[in-house]
């Protein structure tokens, strides 16, 4: 069944123009009603993804249309699903540096390919003249990435980070009568052109129709010859413990898909090498916001030379200026923005191939003792730092954390993650999963003076807004160019810390918790919020109207699973498409006690033994009425 084709009804242009109220004819708003979250009562409901939302669109002529909401998957990971090309492929499956499958053998006599039980970043997109063989009604695309597996077969073997991300391009078949999205074919992306990916996490639509990616929590280059992790990495890839290079991953891979349903890859180097969770490119095609999840993280803005183009441009990250507050009644703190440098992605990609860390910096662990060297915090840990000469450039784009701090950022964020972007309003939006260590005042990882001080932990985690702005200037007086720069930062909405309820829960229930994926519907004048959360039993995905400030819970994740794949889409032939995936059903923590006997089973028996997770998106049931009004 279809969501709801606005885009038919609306006439308000494409997502990246800003919309013209007065071309709304006869559209006048949308409306979550949400559900109650799942309980004990309904076990089957915790171990699923359980919908009991709705959603009316009201109409200036005061009629009402409602739809009952539900989940639509295209598969479950693990499953076969007919190949592109011919055959078929197993939906999530790894692959290493020469497109072989790549083999879990923990288990004598059940030798299998291993796949990822943690689908994430989904873009859904046409592309113009497309023709797939056996698609019957609209050719449409979508590119899901796979951020990693949590355990090989046995159970015991911990697979974070140790294989490259798969990322592939699925056809669909979507109905013109009814909207609804069928499965036609995949296709796995070749990216051994680009040494492969790592950990790859959120995810956006570009405004030219691309999938921009994420590499998330880069390896640290001065510890990875001796990192299990990276070497486990490094032998899955390429066969070779030490054939990896540290300076290939962190950065910022782009998909094109092609009208007959393959997709290809390329890398972008000179947006920096950090914590790349979920950027959003602004509407002049130039100016990328990026989420930075890590701990002692910043805001970064990249600003292209070109439109609808990558692969130049200048990296610039934040200063927080005073009053910086999570009580959404406090004002704003004003930003001012350090220019770290500009460069093209291959240059920069020259010196990753050919600069060894030491190259570029000393960082020591201990204090040396030595005025040459700079005290800075970064991913958690102080460290004492000295530049290289005539490394600036290598270090801005190579060693961005350790660089931004070095330089005065404010780098006091924690883990902040998805971002997304308000065009009528010109308001961005920043994630982040949770506000405690180097966000709090006192704490060993907080830099005092650095801007981003707040007294106490709020693990529950916040939303903030950014109001954008031209005309800004950066911290040398040179002028930045740009009409969509971050000029400030307040919370729009925050989670509550509790005391374990009868559940377990440790936020409440009724609010956000542990806020990851964030986008925004310029047209139901939405922010969708999906949780990562280990403090909410099961994880929900939220609707957030910024006019009416109504939060709704839109839907429940697999208890122990986390919302992730969210892209809003506004419309695409004239239908309008929540995308949404899960992860890692039943991973288990402190706060599922009380529930994990009773679920375990039932995750097991819906999603291979738990090694299995859904991709899919949210629609409307049983109705498969086109919205259009007469």
């Amino acid at each position: 069944m279809p969501l709801l084709p606005l885009g038919a009804s609306l006439g308000l242009g494409s997502l990246w123009s800003v919309p013209d109220p007065a071309q709304a004819a006869t559209f006048s708003r949308v409306t979550f009603h949400g559900m109650d979250a799942p309980s004990l009562a309904s076990p089957s409901q915790m171990a699923t993804t359980s919908v009991a939302s709705r959603m009316s669109v009201q109409w200036r002529n005061g009629s009402q249309q409602e739809f009952q909401l539900a989940f639509q998957p295209f598969f479950v990971t693990g499953d076969q699903v007919p190949k592109w090309g011919g055959g078929q492929i197993l939906a999530g499956g790894y692959f290493d540096i020469h497109n072989q499958p790549i083999m879990d053998n923990t288990v004598p006599g059940k030798e299998r390919q291993f796949f990822s039980d943690s689908p994430d970043g989904t873009s859904l997109l046409s592309v113009p003249k497309a023709k797939v063989v056996g698609v019957k009604g609209h050719t449409v695309f979508a590119v899901v990435q796979f951020e990693y597996t949590t355990w090989a077969q046995d159970g015991v073997s911990a697979m974070y980070g140790r294989l490259p991300s798969p990322i592939a391009v699925l056809t669909l078949d979507q109905n013109p009568r009814t909207g609804q999205l069928s499965l036609v074919k995949y296709h796995n992306v070749d990216t051994s052109g680009v040494h492969g990916l790592w950990i790859t996490c959120g995810a956006s639509l570009s405004p030219w129709g691309t999938h921009l990616s994420s590499e998330e929590y880069e390896p640290n280059a001065f510890t990875a010859a001796s990192d299990a992790q990276f070497k486990a990495f490094s032998k899955n890839l390429y066969g070779s413990e030490t054939a990896a290079n540290p300076y290939h991953y962190g950065h910022l891979p782009e998909v094109t898909v092609h009208a007959d349903g393959t997709g290809s890859i390329q890398k972008h180097y000179c947006l920096g090498r950090i914590s790349h969770e979920l950027v959003q490119v602004m509407p002049d095609q130039r100016t990328v916001f990026m989420g930075d999840d890590a701990t002692n993280s910043g805001y970064f803005v990249f600003v292209a030379d070109k439109a609808k183009d990558l692969s130049a441009g200048t990296l610039y990250v934040a200063q927080v200026g005073a009053g910086f507050s999570l009580d959404p009644a406090a004002p704003a703190a004003a930003l001012s923005w350090i220019r770290l440098g500009s460069a093209r992605s291959a240059e920069i990609e020259q010196l990753a191939n050919t600069l060894k860390p030491t190259d570029i910096m000393d960082v020591k662990t201990a204090n040396p003792a030595d005025a040459s060297y700079t005290q800075v915090v970064a991913n958690g840990k102080t460290e004492w730092i000295k530049l290289m000469p005539g490394m600036n450039k290598a270090a801005a784009f190579l060693e961005t954390h350790r660089y931004a701090a070095l330089v005065g950022a404010s780098m006091g964020f924690s883990k902040m993650e998805g971002t997304t972007v308000n065009i009528l309003d010109k308001v961005a939006y920043s994630a982040l999963q949770n506000c405690i260590a180097s966000m709090v005042a006192g704490h060993a990882a907080n830099v005092p003076g650095n801007g981003v001080q707040i007294p106490v932990a709020l693990n529950a985690g916040a939303v903030m807004a950014l109001n954008l702005k031209g005309g800004l200037k950066d911290t040398t007086g040179q002028a930045i160019q740009s009409e969509w720069m971050p000029a400030d930062t307040k919370a729009l909405i925050t989670g509550e810390d509790i005391a374990a309820d009868a559940l377990g829960n440790t936020a409440n229930p009724e609010k956000i918790a542990n806020p990851d994926n964030l986008k925004f519907s310029e047209k139901m004048r939405t922010l969708f919020i999906g949780e990562d959360s280990n403090q909410h039993v099961n994880n929900f995905l939220w609707a957030y109207n910024v006019d009416t400030k109504k939060l709704s819970r839109v839907m429940s994740i697999p208890a122990g699973g986390e919302s992730t794949g969210l892209h809003a889409v506004d419309e695409l032939n004239g239908w309008t498409y929540i995308m949404s995936n899960f992860q890692h059903a039943g991973d288990w923590t402190g706060i599922h006690g009380k529930v994990k006997a009773t679920l375990e089973p039932l995750i097991k028996a819906q999603y291979k033994d738990k090694f299995g997770a859904a991709v899919g998106y949210l629609t409307a049931s049983p109705s498969q009425m086109r919205l259009t009004q007469a």
